[in-house]
């Protein structure tokens, strides 16, 4: 058998471009961070027909978010990192951005579907870099918040569907 090891660099990430276990933890709990003030906007600021079922929802989904950062950080902690303390770090870090202030229900419901779809893209590049790195404790624990973001997902895009 020939083994073609240019191929196999090519399609192999080197250790170095693999994130480590820290930078993949501040990555989440920068934007469970976002989020959490984020979903407190569209908690207080939901209006029209829906208000009652979409306040709600909102309410559950960022004190979801504030359990997440703080196993995220706590994590951090745990495997000799620095989490991410500050407003500042969260927004050069996150990839979640801010709410305009402005968004209808129904664009709320689809922004908030749209962040945790990227973030489960993010979740599983995460699993991926703690398992390089035989930290299954990590990979179990985002595996568990992607599971609940796809859960989440098939909700919220079945509310918003026209």
């Amino acid at each position: 058998m020939i083994i073609n090891k240019e191929l196999i660099s090519l399609t192999t990430p080197s250790a170095a471009a693999i994130p480590s276990v820290s930078q993949v933890l501040n990555l989440h709990l920068a934007n469970w961070s976002i989020l959490y003030v984020k979903l407190h906007q569209f908690h207080w600021y939901v209006k029209g027909p829906q208000f009652f079922t979409l306040h709600e929802k909102f309410q559950a989904l960022y004190e979801e978010a504030a359990l997440h950062v703080d196993e995220l950080a706590e994590r951090l902690l745990a495997v000799g990192g620095k989490p991410l303390a500050s407003m500042k770090e969260y927004l050069e870090t996150a990839t979640v951005e801010e709410a305009a202030g402005s968004e209808s229900a129904i664009a709320m419901v689809r922004s908030v579907a749209a962040d945790f779809r990227s973030m489960i893209g993010e979740l599983k590049e995460g699993m991926a870099a703690a398992q390089s790195r035989q930290d299954e404790t990590t990979a179990d624990m985002l595996l568990a918040i992607h599971t609940s973001l796809e859960k989440h997902v098939w909700m919220l895009d079945a509310f918003a569907a026209e």
